[in-house]
């Protein structure tokens, strides 16, 4: 039988349409095979550093501009007793609050509150008119002398107006302890008022700088620091989880600090006890979910809107996540305390530089990230990335002392090859 030219193509049609459902099937079910090895390669990563006593726990999450990629918890909250990690685990992410405090005042900055490169506003004569320490005389006294430039929140935010932390500085660790001002972990606005270690814009030093910033924010936004976060991007983006003050519901989930003894084990200390600082800390004091943390960075991936909400113009997202201090280096310190932090560098050899907020990557990182990733983390081992190249963030959390702890830091690099590994199946 001569089947007529039109009956001929629909039998055509059907069969490659046959053809394709058939091919478009397999394929999807080899990506949801090679997904779910990526995920049980994850997996694997995180389970055996919890098994090793690396880490008494972990959670660690990942996302690309199309969605979760990863997340899994591993191990306990605290050693030796649990509960398990979840996913809702709350920890204290201290520095990892610096980049929401640079979102708040960048959103200062494009409402015209604020400039980039002029004067901050004289909130306190410690920044309105900066005093440099330059040394200390022959009866051991500080000396100071008026800074040569003003300080702006270009400078707040690169951590190049000259504010350091004593943890990492042993002029001001000296002038501390012979100006009897108070610790900055008393929470009192006197600990902020300390002087400049060198002139604005001369070099970079991990600092107070972002509590300054925070103080801006309160004054400029209006608003108490925690009122500000959370009705302009908490609130915004669901992050019901972080926040300065923890309500009994999230302190029973809240994961242990561990501190790291010399012979590397870990001891797991009591949860802090609350109390009602002073100001707000913009450069710390946050506690948050690797859930929560993730729809924030997945917000600056998605340039500034994610959830139905934005926070942050796209313009204003790719600014932050420049060079912004030249050919100035950053991102390496040497510790003065070594219970609180090991020296930190984080990439030996590497040209890093800071953005509007974080730590940002010239080159390619060893463990998959692109040139101009930005990143940072917190004291206590929680750490995230944002890789604009490749679409990509993440970010891994533990609770332990001190910084820059050498087995997490592995672990952190070999959960990040593992997600970059990952993206080759998604």
């Amino acid at each position: 039988m001569t089947i007529p030219p039109s009956r001929r193509d629909v039998l055509k049609a059907t069969v490659a349409l046959g053809a394709a459902a058939s091919y478009g099937a397999g394929a999807r079910r080899a990506a949801a095979q090679g997904a779910a090895t990526s995920r049980a390669q994850i997996d694997g990563v995180l389970r055996q550093a919890v098994d090793a006593g690396e880490v008494p726990g972990v959670v660690a999450m990942a996302a690309t501009d199309k969605g979760v990629l990863y997340e899994g918890a591993f191990g306990s909250r605290a050693l030796g007793k649990g509960p398990a990690m979840t996913a809702d685990t709350v920890f204290r992410i201290a520095s990892m609050t610096k980049a929401v405090t640079s979102v708040a005042a960048m959103q200062l900055v494009e409402q015209g509150k604020l400039k980039l490169d002029n004067p901050v506003p004289g909130i306190d004569p410690a920044v309105g008119s900066p005093q440099v320490l330059d040394g200390f005389d022959a009866a051991g006294a500080p000396t100071l002398r008026p800074a040569k430039r003003p300080i702006t929140l270009r400078h707040l935010l690169t951590h190049t107006a000259g504010f350091s932390y004593e943890i990492w500085d042993a002029n001001m660790v000296r002038y501390v302890k012979t100006s009897g001002m108070p610790s900055m972990g008393s929470g009192k606005i006197a600990a902020l008022r300390m002087p400049l270690v060198f002139d604005p814009g001369d070099k970079w030093e991990y600092g107070i700088n972002t509590d300054w910033v925070g103080r801006l924010v309160e004054a400029l936004g209006a608003q108490p620091l925690d009122v500000y976060f959370r009705e302009k991007i908490f609130a915004p983006l669901g992050m019901k989880d972080t926040g300065y003050v923890t309500s009994p519901e999230q302190r029973a989930r809240q994961a242990n600090v561990h501190q790291r003894q010399p012979d590397g084990t870990l001891t797991p200390l009591p949860l802090e006890t609350p109390f009602t600082p002073e100001f707000w800390s913009g450069g710390g004091g946050l506690a948050s979910t690797a859930s929560d943390y993730l729809t924030f960075l997945q917000a600056l991936l998605h340039g500034g809107a994610f959830k139905g909400a934005r926070v942050l113009r796209a313009d204003t997202v790719a600014l932050m996540a420049r060079n912004h201090i030249g050919d100035i280096p950053a991102g390496v310190l040497k510790t003065e305390a070594p219970a609180r932090s090991n020296d930190v560098d984080f990439f030996p050899g590497a040209e890093l530089r800071w953005g509007l907020g974080y730590m940002l990557n010239l080159q390619p990182g060893p463990n998959g990230r692109s040139a101009g990733t930005v990143s940072w983390g917190g004291i206590f081992n929680t750490y995230y990335w944002l890789d604009p190249a490749r679409r990509v963030t993440g970010l891994i959390m533990t609770q332990i002392l001190p910084f820059a702890d050498p087995r997490t830091l592995k672990l952190y690099g070999r959960f990040e090859s593992a997600v970059y590994e990952a993206l080759k199946s998604a």
